[in-house]
């Protein structure tokens, strides 16, 4: 995928348009040798091995657009009870890391690690050849391009990451849901989100319905385009180095954080 393309998947990931992005000023980076693909930023902590690895999985894309404009929704005793598992397991998430599939509103696919510490913290590192890297340390989130040595950075609190951040979340309390479903597969619990400057927009969350354990998540944007991540090869076991999750907001050059 194009740089320029896959920069606005990641802002369609974040729900936000590039208005509300805040340009860091940045040296200029020191001269390195010409390549055509720049060598992937490794994680500043060894890896530590987690359970065997799985085949990525085909992501489901839903269509989040036949749930805009309608009433407000009421749930039943079940409904409710789905939404309070999701909070429940969303809140006992502490530290995870995986990988990760991104299917973009133009189809493209793209695949890429993810690490989260909560509260607060994420950083989703894009596979060669992409050059893209999205950090969030608590109060920021940055999307860097270390080919063109940039980072943009946006308030956490505008950005639907949050939920999935959250030291402690109950969805039917914190949040505005308009959709609760089950079927042998997964539970889903869609988000709607209503930014004055932005518009409406949805976040659907979906949890497998045998293991518990997250899948992927839906963002619908105000424009009505979709960017889905599903992520697997979970660890919950393993310790991350809080330093990968550091933005440096007055010195960043390529490679380094």
């Amino acid at each position: 995928m194009p740089v320029a393309a896959l920069a606005a998947t990641v802002a369609a990931l974040l729900m936000l348009s590039p208005a509300f992005a805040q340009a860091v000023p940045i040296p200029k980076p020191a001269p390195k040798t010409r390549t055509d693909t720049p060598p992937r930023q490794a994680p500043p902590t060894p890896v530590i091995p987690g359970p065997a690895a799985s085949t990525p999985p085909t992501p489901i894309i839903p269509d989040l657009r036949s749930l805009f404009g309608g009433a407000s929704p009421t749930f039943d005793a079940n409904q409710k009870a789905l939404a309070a598992k999701v909070s429940a397991y969303l809140s006992s998430l502490i530290n995870v890391s995986g990988n990760f599939v991104q299917v973009g509103p133009d189809g493209k696919r793209t695949t890429g690690d993810f690490y989260i510490q909560k509260p607060g913290k994420i950083r989703f590192e894009y596979d060669d050849p992409s050059p893209i890297a999205l950090v969030a340390d608590g109060s920021s989130v940055i999307v860097r391009d270390r080919r063109l040595a940039t980072q943009d950075v946006y308030p956490l609190s505008q950005t639907p990451l949050r939920y999935l951040l959250s030291d402690r979340i109950d969805l039917m309390r914190d949040t505005n849901v308009v959709g609760v479903a089950a079927d042998d597969m997964f539970v889903s619990v869609t988000i709607e989100e209503k930014q004055t400057l932005v518009g409406t927009s949805r976040l659907m969350l979906m949890i497998g319905a045998k293991d518990n354990q997250l899948k992927q998540w839906t963002v619908t944007d105000p424009q009505g385009y979709d960017t889905t991540v599903a992520v697997y090869n979970l660890d919950t076991t393993k310790k991350l180095d809080p330093n990968m999750f550091r933005i440096d907001y007055t010195n960043y050059s390529s490679g380094n954080n």
